[in-house]
């Protein structure tokens, strides 16, 4: 094979490789929490996107702002997001901070995971559907009576402990915002949208 044609098959395969590349999805995922979520997002093995998970302590609004700033830096490093997902808990937050949060989130073309009142039940929603409101504390109890040992918090173990439950979860989630769907999200306890995030990670597993 001659020179020219080598250098031609060459660079015909690395522009591939390129297009190959920009055509992946980038996603931006901001956590509420520093460890629990983030270790959770990162453990599933998605391998057709570009995904970046941030935890940096920021909650409802000031996440929003947060995930805001992060979508404009990489807007201007041409390097735009495709999609941009919130994960926050209402916890002890008001019902206007967890409203508006979500509100803010929808007019920047972000996508909220939140949870009614703390991210711990989506893990519990694996095991049983139950429609009672209850606080972190008693989400924790039954997560670590589900799972026959004590619940800990920051585990990087919890995607392959409840993988093969993923789509319980899924159904239970989707049945309690079908129960909740004429009220407000602060209204809505519990509940939950994390398996919206979680479907839309399943779809880039190859």
């Amino acid at each position: 094979m001659g020179t020219d044609n080598l250098f031609h098959k060459n660079k015909a395969r690395l522009q591939r490789k390129l297009a190959t590349r920009s055509a992946k999805q980038h996603i931006l995922i901001v956590c509420e929490g520093e460890k629990t979520e983030p270790n959770y997002f990162k453990s599933f093995p998605v391998s057709s996107a570009e995904v970046t998970i941030l935890g940096d302590g920021f909650n409802t609004k000031s996440l929003i702002t947060f995930a805001k700033k992060k979508a404009q830096e990489a807007k201007q490093n041409k390097v735009p997001y495709d999609q941009v997902w919130c994960v926050f808990d209402k916890d002890s937050f008001t019902k206007e901070q967890f409203n508006t949060a979500i509100q803010m989130a929808d007019s920047y073309g972000f996508k909220t995971a939140y949870s009614n009142e703390a991210f711990e039940l989506w893990y519990v929603l694996h095991f049983e559907y139950f429609t009672a409101g209850i606080n972190r504390k008693k989400y924790i109890e039954k997560l670590s009576s589900a799972l026959g040992k004590k619940y800990k918090k920051n585990s990087t173990e919890m995607y392959d402990i409840l993988l093969t439950n993923q789509n319980d979860a899924i159904k239970n989630a989707e049945k309690l915002l079908q129960l909740h769907e004429e009220l407000n999200p602060s209204d809505m306890i519990p509940s939950t949208t994390v398996h919206l995030l979680v479907e839309e990670l399943n779809k880039l597993i190859k």
